[in-house]
């Protein structure tokens, strides 16, 4: 049948197409893959942590502890630009349009959305056009994946706490990867089509926990704040990807999204700020749309840009040719 022929066409399509099946599956049948015991596990949200651990496992066992500088690199370039995005994005609606926000989009769902990137988005698209050491810089973006650096945006920096022993525990499979990698070159090499095995795997499972309805509760405002998203984080990591990190750009495209965490940030901050919760309720279904929404376009413009400016998928396929 050429299933995966067919689907290796579609842009990002080993991500895309099992994203879309999912949450097709979750938006209409939402208890189909609830039901408990293996398939919960392994294709429901509850996998989403152990299939992505595996994956950096994986990615872990290919880096050769030279390249340390290099993932630090990269990493913090795109963290930084994805933060910067966010503040003076958020900064300048504050200034423009004040409490109102823009088009009703408030100042707390911008710095919220856009300061937040899908760490399983971008391994996943890393892993599809990018190398190893793109994968690795997860290990830094992991920090942008809650409500901290959005703390540090609106001025609340004094309340945030950083778990270090979460972040930590993001990246102890890559370091135990890392160290069996460099111990011994077979375990790398065994461990090696394990990386684009599991892109589908938790794909899937990261499609399980969308729900295509929340789009349309959001209305207009949600799907204008994921295009903000996607385009100015976006492009600004692109930039910075490609004359800072002097790479092709596809990894900054890779961090245009919005983080599924984000969605409870809202909350967060409004505990610390307590201005802000007569407008949690908007900005969270305002924020979950975007989430959607960057989570659907995202594979495409990082293939547009894998395209438009290369990518090391490409360059190999064009010397096995």
């Amino acid at each position: 049948m050429n299933i995966l022929k067919r689907i290796n066409k579609i842009p990002g399509g080993l991500m895309v197409v099992p994203l879309f099946l999912a949450a097709g599956i979750n938006t209409f049948f939402p208890n189909a893959l609830k039901i408990g015991s293996m398939t919960s596990a392994l294709f429901s949200p509850a996998g989403i942590g152990t299939l992505i651990g595996a994956a950096l496992f994986f990615t872990g066992t290919q880096l050769k502890i030279k390249e340390a500088p290099e993932i630090i690199k990269r990493g913090g370039v795109l963290l930084i630009a994805k933060f910067l995005a966010g503040f003076l994005l958020g900064l300048l609606v504050e200034k423009v349009f004040g409490e109102a926000g823009l088009f009703g989009i408030s100042t707390l769902a911008i710095f919220s959305a856009v300061t937040n990137s899908n760490a399983g988005m971008y391994v996943a698209l890393a892993a599809e056009y990018g190398d190893e050491k793109d994968i690795g810089a997860v290990s830094l973006l992991a920090l942008n994946d809650g409500p901290f650096l959005t703390m540090i945006a609106i001025g609340a920096s004094g309340a945030a706490h950083i778990p270090l022993m979460s972040i930590f525990a993001t990246i102890l499979p890559m370091l135990i990867g890392v160290i069996l990698g460099n111990l011994d070159h077979d375990i790398s090499d065994f461990f090696k089509p394990g990386i684009m095995i599991m892109v589908p795997m938790f794909s899937f499972a990261l499609g399980s926990s969308i729900n295509y309805t929340q789009i349309i509760v959001a209305g207009p405002t949600g799907l204008l704040l994921g295009a903000l998203t996607l385009v100015v984080s976006g492009g600004i990591a692109i930039l910075a990807d490609r004359f800072i990190n002097k790479r092709p750009g596809y990894a900054g495209a890779a961090v245009s999204t919005a983080a599924a965490n984000s969605v409870a940030t809202p909350a967060t901050i409004a505990v610390v700020v307590p201005a802000f919760a007569d407008i949690v309720p908007v900005a969270t279904a305002q924020i979950a749309a975007a989430v959607i929404f960057t989570a659907i376009v995202s594979p495409f413009f990082t293939a547009f840009i894998a395209r438009k400016y290369g990518c090391p998928k490409m360059a190999k396929n064009e010397t096995t040719v």
